[in-house]
Formats: C-alpha cells, structure tokens, sequence
C-alpha cells in the first residue's frame, strides 16, 4: 500500500500533466485559429469533411429524432391529458427539442459518430507517420489536416441539430395527431404563438454551435496528441467520446443559467 508521499506525488504528477494538456490544447486551439485560411481558402478539403462528419451523420440524426419525438409525444400526451391540457402538446414537444434536447442529443450522437471517426483518422495518421512526412514536405499537418476537420464539424453540428430538432417536432405531431388524435390546428397553432425565435430558436443555435466547437476541438486535439500505437489510438477515441459528452453536459449547464435566468 502506498505511503502519504507516494499519494501526494502521484495527485501531484497528474494536476501537473492535467494543466500540461490544458496549456497544450489551448496553444492547439489557436494554432488550428491561425491555419484555418488554408482551410478556407481550399473550400474543397472543408467540404469533404463536411460530407464525412455532417452527412454521413443524417441518418442517425433522423432516426434519432424521430424516435425521441415519438416519445416526447407520447409520454407528454400522457401529462397533458391529466390537466386537460393535450392541445398543448404542440408546445411541449418544440420547446423540449429546440431549447434541450435537440441540441444535446444531437452533439452526443455527433461525438459518438462523426467525433470518434476523426480522432481515429488522425490518430492512425500519426501511428503510419503520414503527419511527419507530410511536415518533412513543408505541408503543416494542421493547416492540411486538423484544420479542414476541426471546421468541418463545427459547421455541420448546428445543421444537425436543426434536423434532429425538425424531426422531432415531426414525430410528435405523427404520434399526438395522426395516431392519438389532437386537434392539427391546435397543435400547430399553439406552437407557432409559444415558440419565440429569439430566446428559443436562436438560443438552441448557439448552444448547438458551442458544443460544435467542443466536440470538435476534442476529437481533432485527442487524435493530434494520441499515442503512436493501437493502444493509443483506442484510448483517445475513448476519451474524445467520454470527454465530449461531459462537456456538452456541462456546458448545456452553463449556457442554459445564462440564456433562460432572465426569463
């Protein structure tokens, strides 16, 4: 069993490599800032991360959506009809994706899909030494790399999330109107007139571009700094998911006490 000093080196030893990884990832965030004009400027490397991370995302993201406001429907009619409130299921099942779970789940699922497949790529870039001939060559691995991924998913994240939200509204209304029977016109109707763009829609936007740039920031800076081996490259998958996920929760926190304290 180790002694007192044993624990206390080993506590120290990680806060000091935790504020390591902090400081690095910091200085790799702006490094990607300062090589982006590449990115831009050869739109054709963005726009085929793009594909990769937003589009062969969509049907998990649609599924997904649908099956969450399938539930959302149901178990909010289920609410609702005790209060004799059912026509305001509309409203319950909009406000929940826009402001919450749109967002949030579809940054899951984007972690969980598009997140892991970058932090392998590059991961397995740097285990086949393809990042050090490529700097051998006066190509800046981040500028050619990193950089295209990193905006790749920050742009796809909100279109996303916008998908997911817009499916699941769709499932509740399949559901609570098609299936259950509430009033269309009520459904419909008392959405329009609850949902304000301002505090809901724009505010789901913005969480859901936050947690673009967490994500993504993660899985490219989890693959860049990933151990040149297959375990390596299994553990930084590992911890791009699991630490995406505990960012989006958090920072849904976060922006969520900023955006709705004043409503």
């Amino acid at each position: 069993m180790p002694g007192p000093l044993e624990l206390v080196r080993r506590l120290g030893s990680s806060v000091v490599d935790r504020v390591w990884r902090l400081g690095f990832a910091t200085r790799f965030f702006f490094a990607i800032l300062l090589h982006s004009g590449t990115a831009l400027r050869r739109l054709s490397l963005t726009l085929r991360e793009i594909y990769f991370s937003g589009v062969l995302s969509l049907l998990i993201i649609i599924v997904s959506g649908l099956f969450v406001g399938l539930v959302l429907g149901l178990q909010g009619y289920e609410t609702l009809q005790r209060f004799g409130s059912t026509e305001a299921l509309g409203v319950l099942v909009s406000l929940s994706l826009v402001r919450e779970l749109g967002p949030v789940v579809a940054g899951l699922l984007f972690a969980s899909r598009a997140g892991s497949s970058i932090t392998a790529e590059i991961g397995l870039m740097k285990t086949t030494e393809q990042l050090k001939a490529m700097d051998m060559m006066a190509v800046n691995p981040i500028a050619r790399v990193v950089a295209p991924r990193f905006w790749g998913g920050v742009i796809s994240m909100p279109l996303l999330a916008a998908m997911f939200s817009a499916m699941g509204v769709f499932g509740g209304w399949l559901i609570g109107v098609v299936f259950i029977g509430v009033d269309d016109g009520a459904f419909w109707s008392q959405m329009q007139s609850s949902v304000d763009f301002r505090y809901d829609i724009m505010n789901g936007v913005i969480k859901s571009v936050v947690f673009g740039f967490a994500v993504s920031l993660i899985a490219v800076f989890e693959g860049y700094d990933s151990a040149p081996t297959a375990e390596g490259v299994s553990r930084a998958i590992t911890r791009t998911v699991v630490t995406s996920a505990m960012t989006i929760l958090a920072l849904d926190f976060i922006l969520t006490s900023f955006m709705f304290r004043g409503n």
